[in-house]
């Protein structure tokens, strides 16, 4: 006889998660109603015209189910009530309950995990932004010139800023790659096939709305405030307020490139098509005019303008595209 050996066992021994027990009630319902649906009845006679079996339940119209008396019975036997079987036993409800604690607890652990790996990325990306804060304040101010700070901390809290966006910036491919591994396991094939280029794509078309608003919008921007100045009334900017201007103006264009893919999205899953959005194009416009004061550092009607008409040259992009996937 072979020596016992404790690593033959499982100890604690492993739970059934909620999933399988929901599937092993299930496939016995399925059984039990292709038992019934096969199940042979007693043949009619005189006494018993509807062939209902004597010791077998009936349902009434209320729903509760009435147990049969037997035919050769006292036909005076009140009829009994008898209750319906719950859904679920004792054991399984309180294994279900224990599965769905085990699930959220497991949900909130990866997630808990999952945002460390976030901040670890933003920190490390602020790190090498601050390395190279100097380069990165250089084309920052480039449009603008010559830069004042007016309180001793200013230029201080502007490196730190300016730094910490940048490693925001940085650490995006990680952040939406995390925020990817944890939603991909409640899609579907079809789903996750979708997202496989849903990432490169956003992080592409984030890169486009920095660049385009960096090259064409800041300066032509900063260039009209600019030109409000007189002999008497002189352009003196703080850096930190110059700073805040520049954020608050550029990262709305990476969000606002972001909407063909969403638009697309939507489009791929069957919510909107491109009919849908050529009737809807006038309240696009007027919405893309409303975001565009809502999000714009200054409440000037040119800000927000330029805010609006790439809104909405990205709205035609995404009718132009739904309408080829659909012809598709």
């Amino acid at each position: 006889m072979e020596a016992f050996e404790p690593k033959d066992f499982e100890y604690p021994p492993k739970k059934p998660s909620l999933d399988s027990v929901i599937r092993q009630k299930r496939r016995q319902v399925a059984l039990a109603k292709e038992q019934q649906a096969f199940k042979v009845g007693p043949h009619p006679t005189e006494a018993n015209p509807k062939g209902v079996a004597g010791d077998e339940n009936v349902e009434t119209t209320d729903g509760d189910v009435v147990a049969g008396s037997d035919n050769t019975g006292d036909s005076s036997v009140g009829t009994q009530i008898v209750e319906q079987e719950p859904r679920y036993t004792e054991m399984e409800q309180k294994m279900m309950d224990e599965a769905r604690d085990l699930s959220l607890v497991g949900h909130l652990t990866e997630l808990r995990h999952r945002i460390i790996i976030m901040a670890i990325a933003i920190v490390i990306g602020s790190g090498i932004a601050f390395y190279y804060v100097d380069v990165l304040l250089a084309l920052l101010v480039g449009p603008a010139g010559k830069l004042y700070y007016m309180r001793p901390t200013e230029a201080f809290f502007t490196y730190m800023k300016v730094a910490v966006v940048g490693g925001i910036i940085l650490a995006s491919p990680v952040i939406l790659y995390q925020i990817w591994m944890f939603i991909v396991p409640a899609l579907t094939t079809r789903e996750k096939r979708l997202t496989n280029w849903i990432i490169p794509v956003a992080v592409m078309l984030f890169a486009m709305g920095i660049i385009f608003s960096y090259t064409l919008v800041l300066p032509a921007a900063v260039k009209f405030f600019i030109g409000f100045g007189t002999d008497e009334l002189e352009a003196l900017f703080s850096i930190g307020q110059y700073i805040d201007f520049v954020i608050a103006f550029i990262l709305p264009f990476g969000l606002i490139f972001e909407l063909p893919l969403v638009l697309i999205i939507m489009g791929y899953f069957n919510l909107i098509n491109s009919m849908f959005l050529k009737s809807k194009r006038k309240i696009f416009i007027l919405l893309s005019f409303i975001i565009g004061a809502a999000i714009s550092p200054t409440p000037d009607m040119f800000s927000q303008t330029m805010i609006a008409l790439p809104m909405i040259c990205l709205y035609e992009i995404s009718v132009f595209v739904l309408s080829k996937m659909m012809k598709k």
